[in-house]
């Protein structure tokens, strides 16, 4: 159960992410500058942060030991990742990125057979209640996503296709690399690091395609890099590391990032104007959260299982 609940807190610091992207979409800023500049900001802030327990030495060790493996898992983790879910807040708001993002729950249970190199089974169990997590998310936002121009729902659902499968494969990856030897701060640290040439080719583009961010684009991606790219991380690299080892915790883990898309929802409609829900979308946020219970539920069966089996023998 605590996993869970870090994960929902995760959630709801990441959701800021979706309301404030869309909301410096909206005001004219550059997606390419609320990209780069999150994790040029999360840098400073995570190195004085993990500097104050002295224990960068660790993470730096890590990186020269490991150096492709680091720059190819954190390019895809954070840069593949959230690259395409700003780009995505082009063409639709918030509440549709954070929907279409949902797809990463069910994208960590299929990626099990490809990434392990034992235990390799899909947890069925998760996969079902990821895909009624996703039904749920598909019937909050059906009513919104027919007032979005199919333009806007196609380049809106293939950056986030990339993204709902970088995510979960570059948090997957870097556990296995780093296997308990960094804490999540540092491991959160050390992918800042090591994505970093993306996020430079991606500033220095921007330089010759965009304006120059404004003071209110640079205030509110320091707010992103604050809550979603430093808190929201750090507690949901803390808890997939928890259950790192069994895939059917590590899913419900993931599946807490479906509660992004209701926290996504009511900063829109405190702070944006979104339109407020109807019965059919409350009736999909009611599945999004079973399906988070559901989650929670099978992994404490799972944990009194292993105890009475380890009691047998």
């Amino acid at each position: 159960m605590r996993p869970i609940l870090i994960g929902l807190l995760a959630a709801l610091f990441f959701s800021f992410t979706f309301v404030l992207n869309r909301s410096m979409e909206l005001a004219g800023g550059s997606w390419v500058w609320s990209a780069s500049l999150r994790f040029f900001f999360m840098l400073p802030i995570l190195w004085l942060f993990v500097g104050w327990r002295r224990n960068i030495k660790p993470v730096l060790i890590h990186l020269k030991t490991y150096p492709i493996q680091w720059i190819v898992w954190s390019t895809v983790g954070f840069g593949l990742f959230y690259a395409p879910l700003t780009y995505a807040t082009i063409y639709a708001p918030g509440w549709l990125v954070a929907s279409t993002f949902q797809l990463n729950i069910v994208a960590g249970s299929l990626l099990v057979p490809l990434i392990n190199k034992t235990n390799r089974v899909i947890p069925i169990q998760s996969v079902i209640i990821s895909l009624i997590i996703v039904m749920g998310v598909f019937l909050t936002q059906i009513e919104h996503a027919e007032s979005v121009p199919l333009k806007g729902l196609i380049l809106t659902i293939i950056p986030m296709i990339v993204a709902s499968i970088s995510y979960p494969l570059g948090n997957r990856k870097m556990m296995q690399l780093v296997d308990g030897a960094l804490n999540p701060v540092q491991r959160t640290l050390g992918m800042t690091i090591a994505s970093l040439p993306f996020w430079i080719i991606l500033a220095i583009f921007g330089a010759f395609t965009y304006e120059a961010p404004s003071e209110s684009q640079i205030l509110q991606t320091f707010i992103v890099a604050i809550t979603s790219g430093v808190i929201a991380t750090i507690l949901y690299f803390f808890a997939t590391d928890m259950v790192r080892h069994d895939n059917h915790k590590l899913a419900g883990v993931e599946a807490t990032s479906s509660a992004e898309i209701i926290f996504a929802l009511v900063g829109e409609l405190l702070f944006i104007g979104a339109l407020f829900p109807s019965l059919i979308s409350w009736v999909g946020i009611m599945l999004v959260i079973s399906g988070i219970i559901l989650h929670s539920v099978i992994s404490t069966l799972i944990d009194k299982r292993k105890v009475e089996l380890q009691r047998i023998s």
